[in-house]
């Protein structure tokens, strides 16, 4: 039964029986005879066919909650009772929104102090797939943006504030402020995150908001393409502060902060809404509320954000 709920949650993912059945390790004969002997059992259709997947059917949609459900607490019983033979241990994935990807460290480092024997895989996602992710069991746990779109059914935990900076050659335009204006950034063409971003959604609205549409002359979904191109002096863009400040300023490169108005949103980690949860997830959930007061004592103790705090 187990293995017949994994083909429809990875049916679900894929939206295609062959990648489904790459997904899961077996022929597309064999998942699409183990979608069918569910549908038996169940003795209700679940899947629209014709020549290839159409989607599922109200009882397929239903069956796929409950799929989701008994797979992710297999998983944790099968994880709890490996934790009470050999201590924690394990993979634990975790996907990031590309401009908190340099702070995953932050959380990973003392983790791995704690429970040597976890093995991470950190990959880089939009805030809308992580939680598509989440909710297919893909990953274990996210970090994005807490407080802006809407996060659905996950359990979340501040860890720091994301506030904004203009970062710019020296010999720029504006590079020899102390504090730029959100409308004046929206004079400027800038390098930016591509519109899948919610960062690039967040940084349009506060642009737009300022009296100018955004100019972008470059766009990726890379910050280190956007860092890079700052570097040759002719490029700028809109960053993080703790970001900008990580990938490591010359004495060409100026990040300045953005003000009026001075915005910053909540990033943090996010974990099913699940009861109970893995071991491991749980071990990272209380990873993140010790480290969380560090990086926002952090994030507050920047001579330039403190500057604006007074």
């Amino acid at each position: 039964m187990i293995d017949k709920l994994e083909y429809l949650i990875a049916l679900a993912r894929e939206r295609h029986f062959g990648r489904a059945a790459e997904a899961c390790g077996v022929t597309q004969p064999t998942l699409s005879a183990g979608v069918k002997q569910l549908e038996d059992t169940l003795g209700v259709l679940l899947v629209q066919r014709g020549s290839r997947f159409l989607g599922f059917t109200p009882e397929g949609e239903r069956t796929l909650e409950w799929a989701r459900r008994i797979v992710a607490d297999h998983r944790a019983m099968r994880q709890d009772i490996d934790a009470l033979k050999r201590g924690l241990s394990g993979p634990l994935r975790i996907a990031a929104i590309p401009t908190a990807l340099p702070m995953v460290a932050a959380l990973t480092t003392p983790f791995r102090e704690r429970h040597p024997d976890v093995r991470f895989t950190v990959i880089s996602r939009t805030s809308i797939e992580i939680l598509n992710h989440l909710e297919n069991l893909e990953i274990d746990a996210g970090l994005t943006y807490l407080d802006n779109e809407p996060l659905g059914k996950v359990n979340t935990v501040p860890l720091y504030r994301e506030r904004y900076r203009l970062v710019t050659s020296a010999r720029d335009r504006f590079g020899d402020r102390d504090q730029v204006s959100w409308a004046e950034v929206a004079e400027l063409p800038l390098a930016l995150l591509t519109p899948d971003m919610q960062n690039r959604r967040i940084v349009d609205s506060l642009l737009a908001a300022a009296g100018g549409p955004p100019k972008p002359t470059l766009e990726s979904n890379s910050m280190i393409v956007l860092f890079t191109h700052v570097r040759t002096g002719h490029w700028a863009s809109v960053m993080p502060a703790m970001l900008a400040d990580s990938l490591g300023l010359t004495t060409l490169v100026r990040s300045i902060p953005i003000v009026e108005p001075d915005i910053s949103h909540s990033i943090g980690l996010v974990v099913p809404h699940r009861e109970p949860t893995t071991p491991i997830t749980a071990a990272l959930v209380a990873e993140a509320r010790r480290i969380a007061p560090k990086l926002e004592a952090a994030t507050l103790a920047d001579p330039a954000i403190a500057a604006l705090q007074q």
